[in-house]
């Protein structure tokens, strides 16, 4: 492995890595309630942002983070087989965001899941765009490669 391929896998630095989770977590939050609405009763999303706050705190070992996150993705699973795609994407978005505390490239991810599962419930592109802005302005300029390797 290259030195450019160690750096490319490698998480950033605590401080940026902790921010890159809290944006992550407020991208995914913003959809829970799309997912809560759909899916009343399963708490494995809120449950998982919830982890992933702790572990920025220092209160959770990512391993923890980590289970959560799969617990999540099965609640997009359950939420799939139920025909709700809004809730799909909502509930990845807080997986997504929980995985954060594991790699750091999961958060743009996170992000893109809350702006689909946001667009999905506003039935047009308008609604998904502008979420994509709210992330993109909630982010600090110097991070936004990292929220958006692609650009916004």
């Amino acid at each position: 492995m290259t030195e450019e391929q160690k750096v490319k896998w490698a998480n950033p630095e605590p401080p940026i890595h902790h921010t890159i989770a809290l944006w992550a977590a407020a991208c995914a939050e913003r959809a829970l309630p799309i997912f809560e609405k759909l899916r009343p009763g399963d708490e494995r999303p809120r449950a998982a942002i919830a982890a992933l706050r702790a572990w920025e705190r220092g209160e959770l070992p990512m391993t923890a983070c980590r289970t959560a996150a799969f617990a999540t993705h099965a609640a997009a699973r359950d939420a799939t087989e139920a025909g709700a795609p809004a809730a799909v994407a909502a509930a990845r978005a807080a997986g997504q965001a929980c995985a954060v505390a594991h790699m750091f490239n999961h958060s743009p991810h996170a992000a893109t899941y809350a702006a689909k599962a946001v667009g999905l419930t506003a039935g047009d592109k308008t609604a998904r765009d502008a979420e994509r802005a709210w992330q993109w302005e909630n982010l600090a300029p110097e991070l936004r490669p990292i929220g958006f390797p692609k650009g916004l």
